[in-house]
């Protein structure tokens, strides 16, 4: 909050590291407040209401949590940042909670925190469909971020109990693609104006798309381009409780192959389930890998591009 009001036109944050090397950059506080303004309006924050995150404000998620604070004047909570998020002595309601996919189990876990919550803000990575829909199931209103420091937190939200995911866009904001797939973000209010992203997805309207993952990561095997996002979901009801990511791996015969890296877990085991759920066999994986943990970046991202160096 004190370079918040330092007088200064920007603050200074980091990218996450996901698709490359974290890099600092220089944010204008024009445009957090034009983001700020955009969440204010959606959830109808004010003065009445409480924010909370169990996020630090080192990136760009809980930085803008204390600059929606600051701008509607709403009471501004922050929590331990721990995966292990306890409200029980917590008076009152939070009208806006952020949290990352990992913090979700938390609240799975504790179904009566669903009276204290009335949103729940998902971002920093994709959780899965199932763990959205046990939140729902117990009363919780979650919702999905779209979004990276560049663009000062989210400019699309998608409802957790929506298992199309789909993304709709926030007020001000609109969606095209350029001419290779790639997701651009419109945004007439904000100083960059129009961004290429690094994402393909498919364009539903101008103001709504459904994603489909980071196009460095896509896997071109023998001609046929996978996305690992969407292998990832596919792979998911025959894996039980086992973390894992898809990621490529050089292939003499195809160019590229699908590789599955697994803590823990048998890998004859893991290819007969999947050979057994999986229709498609071109969608199965060429190699299966047992590691001790998968690679994630400083704030706890998924790192998959560390699978192939």
């Amino acid at each position: 909050m004190e370079q918040w009001r330092d007088g200064s036109d920007y603050i200074e944050a980091h990218t996450s590291g996901s698709t490359g090397r974290p890099k600092q950059i220089r944010l204008l506080k024009a445009d957090m407040r034009a983001s700020a303004r955009a969440t204010i309006a959606f959830f109808g924050l004010g003065t009445s209401s409480t924010v909370a995150m169990a996020l630090s404000t080192d990136y760009i998620a809980g930085k803008m949590m204390a600059v929606r604070a600051a701008e509607c004047g709403a009471r501004l909570v922050q929590l331990p940042v721990s995966n292990n998020i306890v409200l029980d002595d917590f008076e009152g309601v939070i009208d806006l909670l952020a949290v990352v996919p990992s913090q979700m189990q938390a609240f799975a876990d504790k179904p009566r925190y669903s009276a204290k919550v009335r949103n729940l803000l998902v971002g920093g990575a994709s959780p899965s469909r199932e763990m959205c829909r046990r939140l729902c199931d117990a009363g919780y209103k979650v919702w999905i971020s779209y979004g990276m420091t560049e663009t000062c937190s989210h400019v699309a939200l998608a409802a957790g109990d929506d298992d199309e995911r789909i993304f709709r866009a926030m007020p001000g904001i609109s969606f095209s693609a350029d001419p290779t797939g790639r997701l651009v973000i419109e945004a007439p209010s904000f100083s960059f104006g129009r961004l290429v992203t690094n994402d393909v997805a498919d364009i539903l309207t101008p103001f709504s798309f459904r994603w489909r993952g980071r196009a460095d990561d896509v896997i071109n095997s023998g001609g046929l381009k996978f996305f690992p996002e969407e292998l990832e979901a596919l792979y998911r009801p025959y894996m039980g409780t086992l973390e894992y990511c898809v990621y490529s791996r050089p292939d003499a015969k195809w160019g590229e192959a699908i590789a599955l890296a697994v803590v823990g877990g048998d890998v004859h085991d893991i290819a007969n389930a999947l050979r057994a759920g999986v229709a498609d066999h071109r969608r199965l994986p060429k190699h299966i890998r047992i590691v001790e943990a998968l690679p994630r970046t400083a704030n706890g991202k998924l790192y998959r591009r560390g699978l192939c160096e």
